[in-house]
């Protein structure tokens, strides 16, 4: 990991400086990773569902629960656009990605390839449709199935992160860490609900690149984070805030010692 000893090799990781934009369904496109540029080194894009049962699941969360959600008619597509505009800009891009089947996610994966952009398994949404095809926060209660996406993305050639959120009963998040990085996985990106903590279990589990991702604001949540060993945190839903973010990026500069101009 970036900051605890262990040297990491993805040309893409650690990214600088060490704050992402968090994908929010619907509403994080290329558009939105160029608001959010000045102030953070990686933006991920999404979530995308990728396969029909994934589709189907968000036509129905929009349908009839008007959610919002990205549904290109091509999703493939849409992922080569909206990547595309974003390559030139000075930060690490991300696709955060919501599957049930491996071929759909191999092919997305080889889109980030291209782009250089990371591709985020999504084991993190824990919407009912979602989770009742089998992808979202089911993948949690299923690893193999989830370490079979990681080992698809990661033999694209894709740098491979995994969202995930904490307090899912029955789950030993630290133990899926380990997993997915078994199978290639270079970052867990780390929803800590109410249990900071598991982040420093992680840290101790395993040498992915960890971003924490919940109630990230300022200078004291940020500081709480890195001083469980996260390498990088992340910003969601006030991620179109440039006030917030300004304010995430001068606290995770002042603690690494690392001031920047953002970028790779």
């Amino acid at each position: 990991m970036g900051e605890t000893g262990e040297v990491v090799t993805d040309p893409s990781l650690p990214f600088r400086p060490r704050v992402a934009a968090a994908s929010l369904s619907g509403a994080s496109d290329a558009a939105w990773a160029k608001s959010a540029a000045p102030s953070v080194g990686a933006a991920v894009l999404g979530g995308l569902a990728v396969d029909e049962p994934t589709r189907t699941a968000a036509r129905t969360m929009v349908e009839d629960r008007d959610r919002e959600e990205f549904l290109p008619d091509d999703p493939l597509a849409f992922a080569e656009q909206q990547l595309a505009e974003v390559t030139d800009m000075s930060i690490v891009p991300g696709l955060n990605v919501r599957g049930r089947t491996l071929e759909p996610l191999r092919r997305v994966a080889d889109v980030c390839t291209v782009h250089d952009a990371i591709c985020e398994i999504n084991a993190h949404c824990r919407q009912a449709e979602m989770c009742d095809v089998g992808a979202g926060q089911s993948l949690l209660r299923e690893p193999d199935r989830l370490a079979a996406q990681v080992a698809t993305a990661a033999e694209a050639g894709a740098t491979v992160s995994v969202k995930v959120r904490t307090e899912v009963p029955g789950v030993d998040v630290p133990g899926i860490a380990r997993k997915i990085e078994q199978v290639g996985a270079d970052a867990i990106h780390v929803d800590a609900m109410d249990s900071e903590g598991v982040v420093a279990e992680i840290v101790a589990a395993t040498d992915l690149f960890v971003i924490a991702n919940n109630g990230v604001r300022d200078r004291g949540t940020v500081r709480e984070y890195l001083a469980y060993g996260a390498d990088a945190v992340s910003v969601g839903r006030p991620s179109d805030r440039p006030v917030v973010l300004d304010r995430v990026r001068d606290a995770t500069d002042a603690w690494f010692g690392e001031p920047m101009e953002g970028g790779r």
